[in-house]
């Protein structure tokens, strides 16, 4: 294992001054102009991003960095479009791409941050990512996350937290903590996550970046989430980034009974006319939440954008009780699955909150299960009616900003301590009801750290989710540069 290298101060200054932007920062479009243009070959990317992922290697970005596999694939894709250029058989070709280390790669250990699997090396890619490599991309590394992805931040026993770039001792969410972190600070255009709860959502909003999750169904999971609360999604730096990823990956496979959903995520992105035919629904309380009076303000601030460029918006007021002992109870016993044979031998390896959640989920009974899936289907169904009358619900992401690091589950809202991931009431409804949905950086609170607002369609309406979301976007511009995130280091 190398030795841990805080950042070098001359170096950081140095990138201060300067304006030119790395090529981890670059948007897919950017780098394939780049690659035809002879700006930069995919070799010389990958060498820019290992080089910053030694430096910046303390706030625990990956869990495994394939140095050598990824410069290996660099060559090949610099090769390729040496020959023949780009092809739209390989819409990727050469794009790095980093892979929460939940989602199997072949070849690469995944260690679901656990030490349990902590050797663990699959023999077979997932769905997502076979396809992320058929269309020519670069696998960097695999990214950090919470131990079997089972809380809101990406603290595990192998590496520890994922810390955030804009202030080193919060917290960079979870648990595609990892995968936030990468996005925010140039380590290639797209970082595939999952969310089960809104572990994409909350990262994302945590690191001021997009994080997009379509659709259930939409890209195949695999192996399967048996609690069919789990998407594969993506945290990007852009809408366009999000959309044009989401489609390489989108589409049935055999491995996953829920993947039958036809990729709409190829449609190009709409603004203007075309998406400001859209109703909007906003509100700020869902199932009695309450925001901070900051997340509150970007909230309305957003609203009222919205309305100003065209869009017709509605408050609502949703009078639906809280989910969360629904999900709760799903999780806890879909987790007690994983671990039914072995439980007894392998506790001793487990996080102990981690535990404790398995071991509820041992102590349910069938009936309660049962009857948590039969309630899921009623709020599902409640929620629709709620929203009947609006094409896009918009809320708030999370109801705070990012959390001290060391707070590890026990996150305080309100003053008041949560319970697991009762914190986070905007994101997990929408796992729920496998609705499409979007996070995106919409201001700074008073302590100077990103505030995240999020997007929700329809089922299966992606499309619609991200029109609006790059409408938003073109006209809520929020680019912080590399050297501007350099500035909240601690070091």
């Amino acid at each position: 294992m190398r030795t841990k290298i805080a950042p070098s101060r001359t170096r950081i200054e140095k990138q201060m001054t300067t304006s030119r932007v790395e090529p981890g920062f670059y948007s897919i479009s950017e780098l394939q102009n780049a690659y035809r243009t002879g700006e930069y070959t995919p070799s010389e990317v990958i060498d820019d991003i290992l080089r910053r992922a030694s430096t910046f290697e303390s706030l625990n970005i990956f869990i495994t960095l394939d140095e050598d596999g990824c410069r290996a694939q660099a060559e090949v894709a610099t090769r390729a479009l040496e020959r023949h250029g780009p092809t739209p058989e390989m819409p990727l070709l050469g794009i790095p791409v980093t892979v929460k280390d939940l989602i199997r790669t072949r070849g690469l250990r995944t260690t679901r941050g656990s030490l349990v699997t902590k050797d663990f090396v699959p023999y077979e890619d997932s769905p997502s990512v076979a396809r992320l490599r058929e269309a020519g991309a670069v696998i960097v590394g695999k990214t950090n996350t919470s131990e079997g992805g089972w809380k809101g931040d990406a603290a595990n026993q192998l590496v520890g937290p994922s810390l955030n770039p804009w202030a080193y001792e919060r917290s960079a969410g979870g648990s595609s903590g990892g995968a936030g972190v990468a996005a925010a600070m140039g380590f290639g255009p797209v970082a595939v996550g999952t969310d089960g709860a809104g572990s994409v959502r909350i990262p994302a909003a945590f690191c001021g970046v997009v994080g997009f999750k379509p659709t259930l169904g939409r890209i195949p999971y695999w192996p399967h989430s048996s609690d069919g609360l789990s998407h594969i999604g993506v945290l990007t730096r852009s809408v366009e980034d999000a959309a044009r990823s989401v489609a390489v990956m989108s589409g049935p496979d055999f491995r996953d009974r829920s993947s039958n959903i036809g990729d709409q995520t190829g449609t190009p992105i709409q603004t203007g006319t075309g998406a400001r035919a859209l109703r909007v629904g906003f509100t700020s309380s869902l199932g009695g939440a309450r925001p901070e009076a900051s997340v509150e303000g970007a909230l309305f601030d957003a609203v009222a954008l919205l309305r100003e460029i065209g869009y017709e918006t509605v408050e609502i007021d949703i009078d639906l009780s809280d989910p969360y002992e629904i999900l709760d109870t799903i999780w806890a016993g879909h987790e007690a699955a994983s671990y039914w044979d072995n439980f007894d031998e392998i506790v001793h390896l487990l996080d102990p909150g981690y535990a404790r959640l398995i071991q509820r989920g041992r102590d349910l009974g069938a009936g309660q299960l049962a009857r948590a899936h039969d309630l899921r289907h009623d709020y599902t169904m409640a929620l629709r009616a709620a929203t009947r009358e609006v094409d896009v619900l918009l809320t708030p992401t999370t109801p705070i900003t990012a959390f001290p690091s060391d707070q590890g589950e026990a996150v305080v809202v309100d003053g008041k301590v949560s319970e697991g991931l009762s914190w986070t009431p905007y994101t997990y409804p929408f796992n729920l009801t496998g609705q499409p949905a979007i996070s995106m950086p919409a201001a700074l609170d008073p302590r100077g750290l990103p505030i995240g607002i999020q997007f929700v369609g329809r089922f299966g309406d992606d499309h619609r989710v991200l029109d609006i979301a790059a409408d938003y976007e073109a006209n809520r511009p929020w680019k912080p540069a590399y050297p501007e995130l350099i500035k909240h280091s601690t070091y």
